[in-house]
């Protein structure tokens, strides 16, 4: 049970966070560069993937280990480490390939990662505890 608490916090931190990051900076960041690469009509299924999957990535690297020895500062450092190396991996692949592909994206890009993965991470090793996940050493 106290993995699927982590879970449902992380999910819905990581949802909350990025939606609230991709409202706000679609337009004037990610548009002006990807506008010619993006598809007409959003494509749920991968979206559905890769948000339901990568909170599991922050529990095995980053919230469970820091859960399990007491360390906030795991939770955030390596949740923080897991989504720059995600997110360097995604975005220096694009700019290593794609014709529009800006290094002030790449640079952004890989900046939110960071954030948002500490952030989620934090959020789910300060809350969890407190609807009963117990992780012991």
């Amino acid at each position: 049970m106290s993995y699927l608490i982590v879970y449902a916090v992380t999910l819905i931190a990581s949802l909350a966070l990025d939606g609230t990051w991709l409202a706000v900076a679609n337009k004037p960041i990610y548009q002006p560069v990807m506008g010619p690469l993006m598809l007409p009509h959003f494509n749920v299924a991968p979206a559905v993937v890769f948000y339901a999957l990568f909170p599991v990535g922050l529990m095995i690297f980053a919230i469970v280990p820091a859960l399990k020895t007491g360390s906030f500062g795991n939770a955030l450092l390596y949740g923080a480490l897991l989504g720059t190396f995600a997110y360097m991996t995604y975005d220096l692949t694009n700019f290593a390939t794609l014709k529009h592909w800006t290094l002030p994206l790449t640079l952004i890009d890989i900046a939110w990662g960071t954030v948002l993965c500490g952030a989620a991470s934090s959020v789910a090793y300060l809350v969890a505890p407190m609807l009963g996940a117990k992780f012991t050493g």
